[in-house]
């Protein structure tokens, strides 16, 4: 059921909601938050909203939509009440603000508010700068935006970055929920050994993929690079560099992911790109700070772009070893094909005492074979 109450106050819209509560036998609301969504009036207030009402299916709550009209016209406040099956398991509230009165929208929404639930505020396009600051998002303890939504994805990633404040957090992480687990659980498998460095790559404007690269250098303190897929859209592969070999993860399509270790089968993994509804949903299930979030985006900074492969100072200076562990042989500066003059006959010289390589003192010839001094030696003149 959709109620039109044009050119109407808060006041108003509050007693009929009263009214058909009161109509409808409903002795109590049983919402769990308040959910305010916070865009500009047009086409695409309805995807907003419909993803609100996919999610309420799991989270019941009063959703009140700000939906910022034109700024030249009068001061005036359409409202627009929603129950029933157009409403999912919430009730929506539809403000229409225009005129002076669309940058007030704190003030609408506070009369409007559920008394002793918490409030979670979502624009779903361009947010703020820091959304903590915002008026609405001083009424809410979880401020949710997209990245992937704005004009410009990755300015938008820095933004969030520079004006991060706990409660902050950004559909572009959530997103990330799959990824994560699945590489995760790779590690869960022998040999339990240390990345060396990580390569990220995926569409050029994907801030999905900035977060995981972060997500990445953050947790394993080691070099990650960022780079940009030929093909694919948002996430395309993330490569893992481990002593035994490469551990790979790698969507092309955008929907099933091939995760590749050594020492294990191929597996095929459900990565499907992840509808907002779902997104809305699981950011909703937690109302406290997202510590790991945070950590992603301090690290944002750590990531390597470019073509070249990152390179740690102490991969650098680390010597190489030969397979058995000794430290490798000096070579020689004459040519490998060069042999020691021969003394006499032609026969070659005696060898040295002790090798250089490694220090031991070399093997003493077999018994058997019995050195024969060269002609032009000191014993041969005195047997003469």
């Amino acid at each position: 059921m959709i109620i039109d109450l044009p050119s109407t106050t808060t006041s108003q819209v509050n007693s009929k909601l009263v009214q058909l509560r009161e109509e409808g036998g409903a002795v109590t609301l049983g919402r769990v938050l308040t959910l305010v969504i916070v865009t500009d009036d047009g086409a695409k207030t309805e995807d907003a909203v419909d993803a609100a009402n996919d999610a309420s299916r799991e989270h019941p709550c009063r959703v009140i939509v700000v939906a910022r009209g034109a700024r030249r016209a009068a001061p005036r406040l359409d409202a627009q009440i929603r129950v029933g099956g157009d409403a999912g398991a919430s009730e929506v509230i539809v403000l229409r603000l225009y005129g002076e009165l669309a940058n007030e929208g704190a003030s609408c929404v506070v009369p409007l508010l559920l008394p002793d639930t918490p409030v979670v505020a979502w624009w779903p396009h361009e947010a703020p700068p820091v959304p903590a600051q915002d008026p609405i998002g001083r009424l809410a303890q979880r401020r949710i935006t997209d990245a992937a939504a704005d004009k410009n994805p990755i300015k938008a990633l820095d933004q969030r970055k520079a004006g991060y404040t706990p409660g902050d957090t950004d559909l572009a992480w959530t997103r990330l929920t799959l990824w994560r687990a699945m590489l995760a659980s790779a590690f869960d498998l022998p040999p339990y050994e240390r990345v060396t460095e990580a390569e990220v790559s995926g569409e050029a404007d994907s801030p999905s993929t900035d977060l995981l690269a972060a997500w990445l250098a953050g947790s394993l303190k080691a070099p990650v690079k960022r780079s940009k897929a030929v093909r694919g859209e948002g996430i395309v592969d993330v490569r893992l560099e481990r002593k035994s070999g490469v551990v790979e993860l790698l969507r092309p399509d955008g929907k099933v992911g091939t995760l590749t270790q050594p020492g294990q089968p191929e597996r095929r993994v459900a990565l499907q790109r992840r509808e907002i509804r779902d997104c809305l949903a699981e950011e909703l299930r937690r109302l406290d700070p997202d510590e790991v979030y945070e950590l992603a985006l301090r690290s944002l900074g750590k990531v390597v772009r470019g073509r070249t492969p990152a390179k740690t100072a102490a991969a650098a200076r680390k010597p190489v070893t030969s397979p058995n562990g000794a430290a490798p042989a000096k070579v020689s500066a004459k040519p490998a094909g060069d042999k020691p003059e021969a003394a006499g006959d032609g026969k070659p010289a005696p060898a040295k005492a002790a090798a250089k390589g490694d220090g031991k003192p070399a093997k003493a010839p077999a018994k058997s074979a019995k050195a024969k001094p060269a002609k032009g030696s000191a014993a041969a003149k005195a047997k003469a």
